[in-house]
């Protein structure tokens, strides 16, 4: 309730400061000139035509975001306090405060709002960190805090970007991590080459540090012409607990943006992982895991998209997908899926999008009616409305 007060209370004061912008813009001190602030909302109904039956920590299984079922949920609400620093010797900040029963309340597990990792709450901090764009060469960029990650294609949606699709895939749920606690930095050598390093806490995302040993990121950014761009991603790091283990994880990852036409987009996001020693199948064997996502989008006019994902995830060692079942963690799974999501953009910041999906496994991996997982399928529908500023 306090957390709610809080932010409650923040967005009272984004509706005040609307109506007094300019003497407030006036009478700020030029360190905070050009502060800007934005904001986002998504909410959703979801339906699992499995029927299963409905528990507390969501009935549609393998899923992220969207683990409700026959559930309307105001999925997030967002607020951005941001100051850019584009120019050399700049400095500045991003906080982007989260509140809702889908994004914060998965996100917040990893343990910053939460009274430790694995619990859950329905307010998170999403990104937090101060920036510094340091005279070095065209500007080396300094970020330290709380940021997303730069592995993968699909983002944590927020104002400034969400997905094509509604829900989320398994590449992105299961495969890799969301957000990263630590530094990083950005450099641009020419307008077509970009590079990232980074040290965080935890290769996979966790806000506490669970050894004595950091992990580590890397991006190098290319742009081949007016039509490519590829993005190379790594990151790693000690995933084990305590200071007597080691569990080396290495995660890869290349994503492809590729625009067929003026209209149509095709998107391509590759990952692999390998870790040392936590195989679910034979124990002491390293675990690995990789898949591969294709996304294509069509603008059919400025009011109506068409947006279809096609996956496949590899989790032939129950690393990453296990049910918490015997039978479930020693055999692992293949997954696949296809996605079909309509968008229409009833205004200039109002977007309405209508959702099918289909999951498949090598396995039985998706709960019946009777709560069992029983099902090597399961067909979703939802809706989604969401508006940013």
């Amino acid at each position: 309730m306090k957390k709610f007060f809080i932010f409650s209370s923040l967005a009272v004061l984004l509706l005040v400061s609307n109506r007094t912008s300019l003497v407030w813009a006036e009478s700020l001190p030029d360190i905070f000139k050009g502060m800007e602030i934005h904001g986002f909302a998504s909410t959703s109904y979801n339906y699992n035509f499995n029927n299963p039956v409905t528990i507390a920590n969501g009935n549609t299984t393998n899923r992220v975001y969207d683990r409700d079922s026959n559930t309307f949920k105001f999925d997030s609400g967002e607020l951005v306090f941001l100051k850019d620093t584009p120019n050399i010797g700049d400095i500045g900040f991003r906080t982007d405060l989260n509140y809702g029963n889908s994004v914060p309340t998965v996100n917040a597990a990893n343990g910053l709002t939460g009274a430790g990792v694995g619990l859950r709450d329905d307010f998170d901090v999403q990104q937090g960190y101060v920036s510094y764009n340091a005279p070095v060469g065209n500007g080396l960029q300094i970020d330290m805090g709380k940021f997303v990650t730069h592995v993968g294609a699909e983002v944590i949606q927020g104002h400034d970007g969400f997905n094509y699709n509604f829900s989320r895939s398994f590449m992105f749920g299961l495969g890799g991590p969301f957000v990263h606690t630590g530094i990083r930095t950005r450099y641009a050598p020419s307008e077509n080459l970009s590079l990232l390093l980074m040290i965080s806490n935890d290769p996979l995302g966790d806000d506490v540090d669970n050894n004595n040993d950091k992990a580590y990121g890397a991006q190098v950014g290319y742009k081949c012409d007016e039509n490519v761009s590829v993005l190379l991603n790594w990151v790693g790091g000690n995933r084990s607990i305590g200071v007597n283990n080691n569990s080396w994880m290495s995660l890869w990852d290349m994503v492809v943006d590729i625009s067929l036409t003026d209209k149509t987009l095709l998107q391509v996001d590759v990952d692999y992982a390998v870790q040392d020693a936590v195989s679910n199948v034979v124990l002491g064997r390293d675990s690995n895991w990789w898949g591969i996502s294709t996304i294509v989008r069509h603008d059919y006019n400025k009011w109506f998209s068409i947006n279809a994902r096609a996956e496949y995830f590899s989790d032939v060692d129950g690393t990453q997908t296990s049910l918490g079942t015997v039978n479930n963690r020693t055999a692992g799974q293949q997954l696949w899926e296809f996605t079909l999501t309509p968008e229409l953009r009833i205004q200039q910041n109002l977007v309405v999008r209508f959702e099918y999906r289909h999951d498949q496994s090598t396995r039985f991996a998706f709960r019946d009616t009777n709560n069992n997982v029983l099902n090597s399928s399961q067909d979703t529908v939802a809706a989604n409305a969401l508006f940013y500023f």
